[in-house]
């Protein structure tokens, strides 16, 4: 099939790399425009145009598909790529534009999107840091076909996943990419027979962008919901937390079946170990095994404690409004 693929980090990448080696011709690549990152704040390509451009696949970074937005001449533009590409079908991934109804009209098929979570559940901008937030055991793909709401589209393929007790956003993220990829892929060769069926009308929630700042971690939390978190935020924003006024990031933890010492000051260490620190927490103790001080690297905390002068009784704070540790 001849495909038009809008997509922009590692995640929708990965689906560009399974529809390409498929056999499917990618007559052009839509992904955002190159954005300041790093320490340096340097312009850097998303990994969809790294893909595309080392791939001879056509690249076009609009910064608005809407015709009479704050940039029409970019959307003018792309609407003449999009038509001149006589496509078969658009396969959309985490692309980060909002795209209008004339863009889904332009392919033969329309526009096929894979959403990273079993909608309606987590519809939205952050489904697999949501997923894991909240403590649930279970996500999944689905492959929809895009109308103009926030992903309430037809679905034409859904398969779930387990998350596992120790799933970050990270190791998770890995999975899923690799599922969408391969039923996308399904999806396209059996798109004649495949039915759309409608999204249940119970059950729909919202998976909104992750902001820094909730990566504070709060310890007057249960010890599920502090780990949870955690690992929700892991790689990115990142949980944070106060050890002696100095910034920490946390990036591996579980939950103690012990309870804590009665009288324990939430976020007080109360125990200290060769694998992790023992914290206090609202119902049970939370176990920290990786940390990271400002501009350095992830550290377990055998390692982290030769460095420090960390002792039981110290506690750990709010990191409200501190500095990143890079």
């Amino acid at each position: 099939m001849r495909v038009i693929f809008a997509g922009t980090p590692e995640f929708a990448q990965v689906a560009l790399a399974q529809l390409q080696a498929a056999g499917h011709t990618i007559v052009l690549a839509l992904t955002q425009p190159d954005r300041p990152a790093g320490r340096g704040m340097k312009l850097q390509a998303s990994p969809v145009k790294h893909y595309a451009l080392i791939h001879g696949i056509p690249v076009a970074q609009p910064r608005s598909l809407r015709l009479d937005g704050k940039y029409p001449e970019d959307a003018a533009a792309a609407q003449a790529l999009l038509q001149a590409a006589q496509a078969d079908v658009m396969v959309v991934v985490a692309y980060g534009l909002i795209l209008p109804q004339w863009v889904l009209d332009v392919p033969r098929h329309g526009c096929l999107n894979i959403h990273a979570s079993l909608l309606p559940r987590w519809r939205g901008a952050a489904p697999i840091h949501r997923a894991i937030e909240a403590g649930d055991t279970q996500t999944g793909v689905a492959i929809m076909q895009m109308d103009a709401g926030l992903d309430t589209g037809d679905m034409l393929l859904v398969q779930s996943l387990p998350i596992a007790s120790t799933d970050t956003t990270g190791s998770l993220h890995d999975k899923l990419a690799d599922l969408g990829g391969k039923m996308v892929v399904q999806a396209l060769a059996q798109l004649d027979t495949l039915v759309p069926v409608p999204q249940p009308t119970e059950g729909i929630t919202y998976a909104h962008k992750i902001e820094k700042r909730e990566a504070a971690i709060d310890w007057t939390q249960s010890a599920d919901s502090i780990v949870r978190r955690i690992h929700a935020f892991n790689p990115f924003p990142g949980a944070a937390t106060l050890l002696a006024g100095e910034s920490l990031k946390v990036w591996a933890a579980s939950v103690s079946d012990a309870p804590p010492p009665a009288g324990a000051v939430y976020g007080s260490i109360v125990a200290l170990a060769t694998d992790h620190i023992a914290v206090a927490a609202m119902n049970s103790i939370v176990n920290i095994a990786q940390v990271q001080r400002p501009g350095g690297k992830r550290l377990a905390v055998a390692d982290f404690l030769r460095g420090c002068d960390v002792q039981p009784g110290m506690v750990f704070e709010s990191a409200h409004d501190v500095p990143e540790a890079h």
